[in-house]
């Protein structure tokens, strides 16, 4: 059930109006996700301020989806694991990938360790060690490469937080959640 009412795109005015009219031209429709954080024109500018500025990061939107699974997943997300499977699906990322990218798991080993690093910082709430800073590092991922990974686990925490929080209606295909949540 939906706890924070999503704004309707057509009645909105003003600031509301002019994001909504701006993630309507950049992806063809608004997500509920984007109409819900509207009720407040500063959480869904932030919002959308911190993805762009990620989007022209270094990371290849195919990892940043599969990142975005991973955190959805452990954090029992419903709508950002159905939105971020279907993105991908978009990119290309094969089903196989998108089910393992949820478990922290990838056939590409420095993949792999990017996902397990993005789980670990979750399920440690961003205190981790050396070593898990070792191991990514030792994966092939730079320091630039780390910082934006850590970016994208906080991004699709906030995400995660708010759609379990408004009870956000799912409006992309739904996938049921797996075991992942801890």
């Amino acid at each position: 059930m939906q706890r924070i009412d999503a704004v309707d795109s057509a009645t909105a005015t003003g600031k509301t109006r002019e994001l909504l009219d701006q993630v309507h031209r950049k992806l063809g429709f608004v997500p509920n996700m984007m109409r819900t954080m509207a009720v407040s024109p500063a959480v869904l500018e932030g919002y959308l301020g911190v993805s762009g500025a990620l989007a022209g990061g270094t990371l290849d939107p195919r990892l940043r989806e599969l990142i975005a699974l991973a955190v959805g997943e452990l954090n029992g997300c419903q709508y950002c694991v159905s939105a971020h499977a279907a993105i991908g699906k978009r990119l290309g990322v094969r089903a196989a990938e998108l089910e393992a990218a949820r478990q922290g798991a990838s056939s590409d080993p420095r993949v792999e360790a990017a996902l397990e690093f993005a789980r670990t910082l979750v399920e440690h709430r961003g205190d981790v060690g050396d070593a898990d800073v070792a191991r990514v590092r030792g994966a092939g991922w730079s320091d630039p490469e780390i910082a934006e990974i850590i970016a994208h686990v906080a991004l699709n925490i906030f995400t995660n937080y708010f759609n379990l929080t408004a009870g956000t209606e799912v409006d992309f295909p739904r996938v049921p959640l797996g075991a992942g949540r801890w």
